[in-house]
């Protein structure tokens, strides 16, 4: 029970003391401790400034210990952070001021071991321009003036100075970045205010002079340790090292010692007066070792860096043919480039493939053959001699895909006479892939994709429709003769050409209340969007979207709203717009229409023929009645009473009497009364004498002392212009 309890004691006072670390689980040793101030210790105002504090630790574990780190401005403790990762720690000055200069350090502590870092300064030159307000303008005589004066952005112990007229009023040291000042105007007059400012640092501060000087004797603890590594010299890979340290003329002291072996950021023992470690040398591994030394906080470190030969290179894996396509055959090569030929014989050296299930076949010393898998494989090739074993970069091998059979077609629209867009693709294939459009047994153009985006497009200019079936591609992506794809299958659009249109009836002979046909033609490919116009409006007032190189709109019961000029547009997929000529159609009146006219024309000549008729028959019969009123006032001898009888027995009838010339032997004439024909003998009168018939209103007229013919006829029309004049 004492012993145990002795061992519990020593074990606690070792884990508490400060130059001592035990753990049942980990060694370690703090080797060193640095910061480093970024991007510069000089900087301007506004940088971003960053203090990384690293720590090197040699540790017998491979996980990293927990520390803490601690950042201090001079004496004060800025920041602390715990980690348990060996990454470096970071703090981090955004927007630096000059308040942040000062000297800055930092210190780790891993399970009560502390190690400090050297101090390095920072220097933030630059200051912001100061602000001053105030709340008055004007005041009157000994008023007081508020006026604040301000330090944008900085920080830390700052002192205020306020000017009038260019002359120190005032001095002040503010609590923060900015200050309130009164003060009253006595003088009358304009006044010139201004401010400044100063940020206190401690290395502009004002030193004494320096003290007297007292002398220190600092006594050597111990000597640095002794560090031997077995074999010197021409070290292999494989060799077994012997590496001791040991403590040398240690002076005389009760503090317990610790010595620590480390390989790098490896512990790899540790002991008190002697350490002797073995190991296998490896030339990939650092070559230095260290032998360190703690007795209180006193570290002393001794370091020795070895050499160490490559028995063998680290093996390289290569594939050939170094493109290769899905169930081919390949050959994977492992090979080392060099190898130590007076340690190692090539037979020594061995070579595997991993991972082991890769279904490849070794046919000699690093050759493996097979077919490639379907998708990705991952291979790598391990390397071994003399215990020792390297392995090559990781070789991922991508079967490629060969293409499948190329489609052709038209990229966009294919036009007559317009450069068109003919598309090659494989639905299947690896990249890069080679496409040639072949026209005929003709190759045009070549193109490679490369990219998952790319696509292979070829221009080319027809001028016959035919032309399209005589272009087809090819592809390829490996040396194997490309594959062809089908001709091209594509409609060619032929742009419209002039456009017609044609009216049925003929447009000038066209009347109201018939049915017009306005028939427009093109030719060029359909569908074609015909669109008929009249002069004037805007909108169309026909569209129709046809399968054929015409259309025709029909217009019901034409009226004259219906003339005009009229014109066609037609347009078809390859965006032609032609236009037709302009047409005049005039609408005429309806037949029926001309007929109603005619008839009512004809009747209002009807109606004045009877009203000029009625008109001059009244104008006849008082022109008979003043001819009979003429006559009875006659001379008594010129009458006689056979006339006197026949006017008194016979009514009065309208008779009409043509005189025409005869021959001297007529001696009857015949009347005609009403429908009665009257014969009257004609007489010859004495000389001077007039003679006359006895029927009433009849007229007789002498032509040059001829006897005249009389023909008497029912009136047809208003002819009084006809009668002859009596004569007395």
């Amino acid at each position: 029970m004492g012993l145990l309890l002795l061992l519990t004691s020593l074990l606690l006072s070792s884990y508490f003391h400060p130059g001592i670390v035990v753990d049942a689980q980990r060694s370690f040793t703090i080797r060193n401790t640095t910061l480093s101030i970024e991007p510069s210790p000089d900087v301007t105002r506004g940088t971003n400034v960053t203090l990384r504090c690293k720590a090197i630790v040699s540790s017998s574990g491979e996980e990293a210990l927990s520390r803490e780190y601690t950042i201090y401005k001079g004496s004060n403790k800025v920041y602390t952070k715990n980690t348990s990762t060996s990454e470096d720690l970071l703090y981090l000055l955004p927007d630096a001021r000059v308040s942040s200069t000062g000297k800055y350090k930092c210190k780790i502590n891993i399970m009560g071991k502390e190690m400090t870092s050297e101090p390095k300064k920072l220097t933030v030159e630059g200051l912001s321009k100061p602000v001053l307000r105030l709340n008055k303008g004007v005041v009157d005589e000994e008023e007081e003036v508020i006026a604040m004066c301000t330090a944008p952005g900085e920080t830390g112990s700052i002192f205020f100075f306020f000017y009038k007229d260019s002359k120190l009023i005032l001095e002040e040291q503010g609590s923060s970045n900015q200050f309130e000042a009164k003060f009253p105007f006595s003088k009358v007059g304009i006044h010139k205010i201004h401010c400044t400012y100063a940020v206190l640092i401690m290395s502009a501060s004002f030193k004494s002079e320096e003290s007297n000087l007292v002398h220190v004797s600092v006594k050597e603890l111990f000597n640095a340790p002794v560090l031997e590594i077995f074999p010197q010299s021409n070290i292999y890979e494989g060799d077994h090292l012997n590496i001791l340290c040991t403590t040398r003329n240690r002076l005389e002291s009760s503090e317990e010692v610790h010595l620590y072996l480390s390989h790098g950021t490896k512990l790899l023992s540790r002991g008190e007066t002697k350490v002797n470690h073995s190991m296998v040398a490896l030339a990939e591994d650092p070559g230095e070792f260290e032998c360190s030394e703690e007795i209180k906080k006193v570290i002393k470190a001794t370091t020795k860096t070895i050499s160490v030969t490559e028995l063998f290179s680290a093996p390289t894996l290569t594939i050939s043919p170094a493109e290769v396509f899905q169930r081919e055959n390949m050959k994977l090569t492992c090979k080392s480039g060099s190898y130590a030929s007076e340690r190692l014989s090539r037979e020594e050296l061995t070579y595997t493939l991993e991972p082991p299930d890769s279904l490849l076949s070794p046919i000699s010393p690093g050759v493996f053959t097979g077919r490639a898998l379907l998708n990705d494989f991952n291979y790598t090739c391990v390397a071994r001699a003399k215990g020792i074993v390297k392995h090559s970069d990781t070789l991922t091998v991508r079967p490629k895909v060969s293409v499948s059979i190329p489609k052709i077609s038209v990229y966009g629209k294919a036009i007559l006479g317009q450069p068109i867009q003919i598309h090659c693709h494989s639905e299947t294939g690896s990249l890069p892939i080679n496409y040639t459009l072949i026209k005929g047994s003709k190759k045009l153009n070549t193109t490679t994709v490369k990219m998952p985006t790319q696509k292979a497009v070829f221009t080319v200019t027809i001028v016959k429709p035919e032309e399209l079936k005589n272009f087809l591609c090819e592809a390829g992506n490996n040396h194997e003769k490309g594959k062809l794809s089908g001709t091209l299958n594509a409609v060619a659009i032929e742009p419209l050409s002039k456009v017609t249109l044609t009216i049925i009836p003929n447009p000038s002979k066209v009347s109201e209340g018939e049915d017009l046909y306005l028939i427009c033609g093109t030719k060029g490919t359909p569908p074609v969007t015909f669109k008929l116009y009249r002069v004037g409006t805007k909108a169309p007032l026909f569209t129709n979207t046809s399968q054929q190189n015409n259309t025709h709109f029909r217009v019901p019961y034409l009226s004259k709203e219906h003339s005009g000029k009229y014109y066609c547009e037609a347009v078809n997929l390859a965006n032609s717009l032609v236009v037709s000529e302009k047409i005049t159609i005039e609408v005429h009146l309806a037949l029926w229409k001309k007929a109603v006219i005619g008839g009512v024309c004809l009747l209002v000549v009807s109606v004045l023929a009877v009203v000029c008729v009625l008109y001059f028959k009244s104008k006849r019969v008082r022109g008979v009645r003043a001819a009979v009123s003429v006559w009875s006032e006659r001379p008594p001898e010129a009458a006689n009473d056979e006339v006197s009888s026949v006017v008194s027995s016979e009514p009065d009838v309208e008779y009409t009497e043509v005189v025409h010339p005869q021959p001297a032997d007529a001696v009857r004439v015949p009347l005609r009364k009403g429908t009665d024909t009257v014969y009257s003998e004609l007489k010859n009168p004495p000389h001077g004498a007039a003679g006359h018939h006895d029927y009433g209103s009849v007229e007789y007229a002498e032509l040059n002392g001829e006897r005249p013919e009389v023909s008497h006829h029912l009136l047809e029309g208003n002819n009084y212009q006809d009668l002859p004049v009596p004569v007395d």
